[in-house]
């Protein structure tokens, strides 16, 4: 896949004391804004480590969720799964994730999605969709976080031309 380069927000500080799990991954994505990129949509944080209940699921955790806004005012949830390290994803949490968004928020339109660290610093990113035959993967990116002048004349005209 192609990675996208940004310009890393990511406070000095928590850089150098992050370690390589799902908090580290989950407040570089937060500085970053990377949700919003990745879904085009304004977006804010709005708890993280959800725990409560799904029906006919019991108690489920989402590591965090955030909402947010477009620019026709549509309303969006987004419970997000983080995986640092060798942590591996699994559908039953993006499952149980849609489930607690039909629950605890119906009137917006639920966009899960999982993030992941990858090799050489870059974050996958993944949007899911529910189908006829199940849930799936409807969208994946990939970042990297760099410095801002390591974002070149020649990355922008790509990205430009895309």
């Amino acid at each position: 896949m192609i990675v996208i380069k940004v310009p890393d927000s990511t406070p000095g500080i928590v850089s150098k004391y992050s370690l390589n799990d799902e908090q580290a991954l989950l407040a570089k994505v937060r500085y970053n804004r990377l949700i919003d990129i990745f879904t085009g949509v304004t977006c804010y944080s709005l708890q993280n480590h959800l725990r409560t209940t799904a029906p006919d699921m019991g108690q489920v955790e989402t590591d965090e969720i955030y909402v947010g806004v477009d620019k026709k005012g549509t309303h969006y949830i987004f419970p997000i799964q983080a995986k640092g390290g060798k942590d591996k994803l699994g559908i039953i949490q993006i499952e149980q994730d849609i489930a607690v968004c039909a629950h605890k928020f119906p009137l917006l339109v639920c966009r899960p999605i999982a993030t992941q660290f990858m090799q050489e610093d870059v974050i996958a990113m993944f949007e899911f969709e529910e189908a006829d035959n199940g849930v799936g993967i409807a969208l994946e990116k990939h970042y990297k976080l760099v410095p801002p002048e390591e974002v070149t004349e020649a990355d922008l005209e790509n990205y430009r031309n895309r």
